[in-house]
């Protein structure tokens, strides 16, 4: 099992955010983030966000670290990727 998580560079809610996701499976991503403690409300369409508190114990449960750049490619390659729709205007 392995899952990838980005450096805490995205803002939100006050706080500096990663993106923890797996290259294999949401199943196995959705494990992984349980074992650590991680809300379900903090899955959104194709990752989990974690506060850049808690990316030590995430990367020290076997998160591997990667950019933001890799993050994207692996979604796309393993076709988990789901981007954000548009609203219509």
């Amino acid at each position: 099992m392995t899952v990838y998580i980005d450096p805490p560079t995205w803002p939100g809610h006050g706080r500096l955010w990663s993106h923890l996701i797996s290259d294999t499976s949401y199943e196995e991503l959705h494990a992984f983030a349980n074992a650590i403690g991680c809300p379900p409300r903090a899955f959104e369409r194709d990752h989990y966000d974690i506060p850049a508190a808690r990316y030590a114990d995430a990367v020290a449960a076997g998160a591997v670290e990667v950019s933001s750049r890799e993050v994207v490619r692996l979604l796309t390659a393993a076709g988990l990727r789901r981007r954000k729709r548009r609203r219509a205007g």
